[in-house]
């Protein structure tokens, strides 16, 4: 060391490198972490969905076949297999004249129950849109400058407006679309909006991108393919939806 405290090999001081390995160990526990945290949860949630699933169905398998009964150890997700082929089997028959007539009978009788009636007509809907229409459901996202003129939000777009509200929002040279506005961090709650195709900026990424980036709260941002050309110097058409045939 010299007069005036400065090392004379030239290095840092200690506290310097204190400091330097305290920042190494620092980025070495993030990179872990998020390694470790999507891979944990995961884990976690698929095994209690699975759990959640066996304890629902396994009282009702007789118990002359339940493997935990016949095995020296428990089978964990023998209650979702179970669920699974049950299901599938309940497609099978219902998709015949014979299980569309028996399906319609039962269907009949809870029509006729006054409160009954209403929550299941709903949630029919509901897996009837989500499930048998995925496909035409959300194909583009877009940008909407809303809540306010200056703001921009991610929409995912529907379908095309039909019925009065079409009939009332439509011109001739720009019709209406539905979109689905959603709400960050939980992207399954939101708002329905009624847009002018002209209002919506529609973007290149997919959708799946774009979810990730409302779930994320705009901390994970898709890369844009084609760096050198920006996907607003490119003109997007709006996709023509098509409502499903009807079965």
């Amino acid at each position: 060391m010299s007069e005036s405290g400065e090392p004379l090999d030239g290095g840092q001081p200690e506290s310097a490198h204190r400091a330097s390995a305290m920042h190494r160990l620092r980025n070495y526990f993030l990179t872990g972490f998020v390694i470790a945290a999507p891979l944990f949860l995961t884990i976690y949630i698929t095994w209690s969905f699975v759990q959640w699933v066996d304890f629902l169905v396994e009282p009702l398998i007789p118990t002359v076949y339940r493997l935990d009964r016949l095995l020296p150890v428990p089978i964990p997700g023998f209650g979702l297999i179970v669920a699974l082929v049950f299901i599938t089997l309940l497609g099978f028959l219902t998709a015949n004249l014979v299980g569309r007539r028996l399906l319609a009978f039962g269907e009949s009788l809870l029509n006729r129950m006054p409160l009954v009636r209403n929550l299941y007509r709903g949630l029919k809907q509901i897996f009837e849109t989500v499930v048998a229409r995925r496909a035409s459901a959300f194909q583009q996202a877009a940008l909407l400058e809303y809540p306010r003129k200056g703001l921009w939000s991610i929409v995912f777009i529907a379908s095309d407006t039909r019925g009065e509200v079409n009939r009332r929002l439509s011109a001739p040279d720009d019709e209406a679309v539905s979109v689905f506005l959603p709400t960050t961090p939980n992207p399954t709650s939101g708002f329905l909006l009624f847009v002018k195709k002209s209002e919506l900026v529609i973007l290149d990424m997919s959708v799946e991108d774009a979810a990730k980036m409302v779930i994320s709260a705009g901390l994970v941002i898709p890369e844009l393919e084609g760096a050198g050309t920006p996907s607003s110097r490119r003109p997007r058409r709006l996709k023509r939806f098509t409502p499903p045939s009807a079965a």
